[in-house]
């Protein structure tokens, strides 16, 4: 039967840091005395930080000695402000999340985060035993839209990608299970449905409110 697997991005699916990644890029910013518009950090959400330092131009593209410690630094601020705040899971997604579990589907996290990011939302948060595995930024050489982090992800788990599902919120993650040949579910957390529906997406929902296994197992 399809649906052997669930993949799930993690900012914007599991949690909202749009804040909190957004206060951590403000402050390292303002450490290195640079300019970063609202807009500019919009259109780099949910990207690697070996794409976005060389973007903004706070790193010289193949630097990568300066990549790795400006970016270890904007993730430790990062941190800093969830460990002080905390932070609580999207709505919907502990009862999707008991669901999968209740049914024997194994479920990863696929995203372009690093790890020491997601395992520390999945302390504070109490969701670390709900997922198998983890592909996070340091398993993949490519970013999404590349496949490469929902097909390890999907690897870890022993799963045919043509039986998983990815639930994403944005368009280059949506583009990245596309080509990965998997099932791919939109959630508007970050970005209109009208911004994802040229993505293709097999479904756009607006929270994990709306999911279920039972519906999963309906988008074959």
């Amino acid at each position: 039967m399809p649906l052997s697997a669930v993949l799930f991005d993690f900012d914007g699916v599991v949690i909202d840091s749009h804040e909190a990644h957004g206060r951590s890029w403000f402050s390292l910013a303002g450490e290195l005395g640079h300019e970063l518009s609202h807009e500019t950090f919009v259109s780099t959400f949910g990207q690697r930080n070996e794409s976005i330092l060389p973007f903004l131009g706070w790193a010289e593209e193949g630097d990568r000695e300066r990549i790795q410690l400006l970016g270890d630094r904007k993730e430790a601020l990062y941190r800093e402000i969830l460990l002080a705040e905390g932070i609580e899971p999207l709505p919907g997604v502990v009862a999707l999340l008991e669901d999968l579990k209740a049914n024997g589907i194994p479920c990863a996290i696929g995203t372009s985060t690093p790890r020491a990011n997601v395992e520390c939302v999945l302390k504070i948060t109490g969701l670390a035993d709900y997922f198998q595995d983890i592909a996070a930024s340091e398993d993949v050489w490519r970013g999404k839209p590349d496949p490469e982090v929902f097909l390890k992800a999907a690897g870890k788990l022993g799963a045919n990608p043509a039986d998983c599902v990815v639930i994403e919120d944005a368009q280059v993650g949506l583009r990245a299970a596309r080509a990965g040949g998997m099932k791919a579910v939109g959630v508007t957390t970050t970005h209109p449905a009208a911004a994802l529906e040229p993505e293709k997406p097999d479904r756009i929902v607006e929270s994990l409110e709306e999911v279920s296994v039972a519906w999963l197992r309906g988008l074959w």
